[in-house]
């Protein structure tokens, strides 16, 4: 479903090198790695936010990175993304911020706008919460919000960037069960990037590791456990001493 091909980036220095990634039909793929080693660089490129200087972008077998300007616009409609902060629209209430994307991407009446809020912020556990403003939420709701708002539209391709950065331990794991069982009753392709392994890893199917710019692992989730790589080894299992 999602394809890089040969993907190099550079900001004054070398962000991404180049990277080959599949990310299967139906499959809840996580990235991991050190900070600054380009994931969340990576998921700007999916959506062509970000154009590489090398390599292709293939989702659904079609080349996004040559898209003329108004067949990517259509294109995007198929992908969902909840960015690092969220992106709420402070001077907008809860339905109007999950309103937004629908009332731009897709051919719905008022009622059934409503009706889809209604049922997306009874998923989210925030049933309710319409008219409330973000400045009077909490964190974790905040994220939750965000996750109602990159599902809302259906998409068959979502992208997470930290959808659970900040939160304590027992709002991460409800963040990411959501997250799984959302994926699953949707049957969408994932790609996610977070930084608190121990819960995102209950929850993957596929497990890609980068390290300095470069994907140095892909597989299973029980294989990134398993792995003998020095490198994924000790990020996997959180050693402070070693080679990274």
């Amino acid at each position: 479903m999602i394809r890089l091909e040969g993907i190099s980036k550079s900001f004054e220095r070398p962000v991404l090198k180049n990277v080959d990634l599949h990310v299967p039909e139906g499959c809840l793929y996580g990235l991991i790695g050190p900070g600054a080693s380009g994931k969340s660089v990576l998921l700007k490129i999916i959506t062509a936010l970000i154009r590489p200087e090398a390599g292709k972008v293939l989702i659904g077998g079609r080349d996004v990175l040559t898209m003329p300007d108004l067949e990517l616009h259509e294109f995007r409609k198929g992908i969902g993304m909840l960015f690092q902060n969220n992106a709420l629209f402070d001077f907008m209430t809860v339905y109007e911020n999950i309103a937004f994307p629908m009332r731009r991407l897709l051919d719905l009446s008022e009622d059934e706008i409503r009706e889809r809020i209604a049922e997306r912020l009874k998923i989210v556990s925030l049933p309710g919460f319409e008219e409330r403003m973000p400045a009077g939420l909490s964190g974790g709701q905040k994220k939750r919000i965000g996750v109602a708002r990159a599902t809302v539209t259906q998409a068959p391709v979502v992208l997470y960037d930290e959808p659970a950065a900040g939160l304590d331990p027992v709002t991460s794991q409800r963040i990411f069960d959501l997250l799984r069982a959302e994926q699953q009753a949707a049957g969408a392709t994932v790609l996610m990037v977070s930084s608190d392994l121990d819960r995102m890893l209950t929850v993957t199917d596929r497990v890609g590791m980068m390290y300095r710019g470069e994907l140095i692992f892909d597989g299973t989730t029980e294989e990134a456990y398993a792995s003998s790589d020095p490198y994924v080894h000790q990020f996997v299992h959180g050693i402070p001493e070693g080679p990274l």
